[in-house]
C-alpha cells in the first residue's frame, strides 16, 4: 500500500509516520485485501490536532475517516478506530451479501462543476438564466451495484451517491433521506 502523509502548518516526524504506516496497515490489512494507497493529513484547529484519512481499496470503494484530539497520536488513534469500524462493517456487509467482486469497479469520467451562488440582494432579473461557473473538476463515476453504492457512500459519509448500475448499465443516485432511510433514483 502507498502512504502519502503529510501536515497541514505543521511538521510531521519519522515517528509518527511510522506509527501510521504501522497501525493503518495493520488495521486495514485486517479487513481489506488489497488496499491500493492512503493519504493521511493532519492539521491543527486551535488547540486541537485533526487527522482525515482516506484509503483507496482495490474493489473500487474508498473509506475517509476524520477525528481530532489534544495530542497528535490520540488523534490518528481515533481515526484509525473509525476507518477499521468502517471497514469492518463493509467486510460484514460483503459476506452477508455472498458477493466479492473479483474485477476492480469500473469508472466513468465526468465533470462536476461549482456554481456561483446568486445574490440575495438583487431585485432585478439576472441578465442571463446560465449560472456563473466557478471551478469545473473531474470526477469518477464508479460502475456498482445499488447495494455497492449505498456501502460506498456510508463509507464516504457523503448525502448522495452518483453511480452507474452495472445491472441497467445506466446512471442512478441513492441519497440520504431526512427521514433516516436511504432513497435510489433511477431514470
Amino acid at each position: 500500500m502507498r502512504y502519502q502523509i503529510s501536515g497541514k502548518h505543521i511538521d510531521i516526524g519519522e515517528a509518527l509516520q511510522t506509527h501510521v504506516k504501522t497501525e493503518l496497515g495493520g488495521a486495514v490489512g485486517k479487513y481489506a485485501e488489497r488496499p491500493t494507497d492512503a493519504n493521511v493529513v493532519f492539521s491543527k484547529d486551535a488547540h486541537e490536532f485533526v487527522c482525515e484519512a482516506v484509503v483507496h481499496l482495490s474493489t473500487g470503494l474508498t473509506a475517509q475517516a476524520r477525528a481530532h484530539a489534544t495530542e497528535i497520536y490520540a488523534a490518528f488513534d481515533g481515526c484509525c478506530e473509525k476507518m477499521e469500524k468502517q471497514l469492518r462493517r463493509y467486510k460484514r456487509r460483503l459476506k452477508d451479501h455472498h458477493k466479492d467482486r473479483a474485477e476492480p469497479v469500473e469508472t466513468l469520467i465526468g465533470s462536476s462543476y461549482i456554481l456561483a451562488q446568486e445574490s440575495e440582494h438583487e431585485d432585478s432579473e439576472p441578465d442571463t438564466l446560465q449560472p456563473l461557473i466557478i471551478a469545473e473538476m473531474e470526477t469518477k463515476v464508479p460502475t456498482l451495484s445499488v447495494g455497492e453504492a449505498v456501502m460506498q457512500m456510508e463509507l464516504a459519509g457523503e448525502q448522495f451517491l452518483v453511480f452507474r448500475n452495472e445491472g441497467k448499465n445506466n446512471v442512478n443516485v441513492v441519497y440520504k433521506r431526512s427521514d433516516g432511510n436511504i432513497g435510489w433514483i433511477e431514470p
